[in-house]
């Protein structure tokens, strides 16, 4: 049986982005509602809006709104792979392609901090991507529910990583 090739979201951006945070492949049920961290039990929302200041259960579109407004674009590392489930670890390694960032930081040169939620986007991006900004780099603790750390620990993590 093969494994389904699975293709990633577009990313959110707008004009004046400074900081871009990568995950690395959306899970099945954010595929699903094609909507970044779907996953309800996905702490990205839930981090993101106390530290930016809206409600983790607006709508999506206002969520996406405040994130850019603030500066912050949301991608992930790989643009296609196969893989089972949702877990970065059944990511087959063979099947992964990147998305294109040389053309994101060509289109959107303020972007100088790359931000990454959780270990695999990080590793991918420095294995797969050859587009090598003047960015500053920062991996942070993954938002998964598969992170089993502490919340309040994430979240005073995520608040550090996003100020800087």
């Amino acid at each position: 049986m093969t494994t389904p090739l699975l293709h990633g979201l577009p990313p959110i951006i707008a004009e004046g982005a400074h900081t871009l945070i990568l995950g690395n492949m959306p899970s099945a049920m954010s595929l699903a509602a094609q909507q970044y961290y779907g996953n309800p039990r996905n702490a990205f929302w839930r981090i993101t809006g106390e530290i930016l200041g809206f409600a983790p259960d607006d709508p999506y579109h206002l969520r996406v709104a405040a994130l850019t407004g603030h500066g912050f674009a949301v991608w992930d590392v790989l643009r296609s792979c196969r893989r089972l489930g949702s877990l970065d670890a059944a990511v087959e390694p063979d099947s992964m392609v990147p998305n294109d960032f040389q053309q994101l930081f060509d289109e959107h040169p303020g972007i100088d901090r790359v931000l990454f939620n959780g270990a695999a986007a990080e590793r991918n991006y420095h294995r797969l991507v050859s587009a090598a900004p003047t960015a500053r780099f920062r991996r942070l603790p993954s938002t998964s529910p598969a992170q089993t750390m502490r919340y309040p620990d994430k979240l005073t993590a995520w608040r550090e990583g996003m100020r800087q």
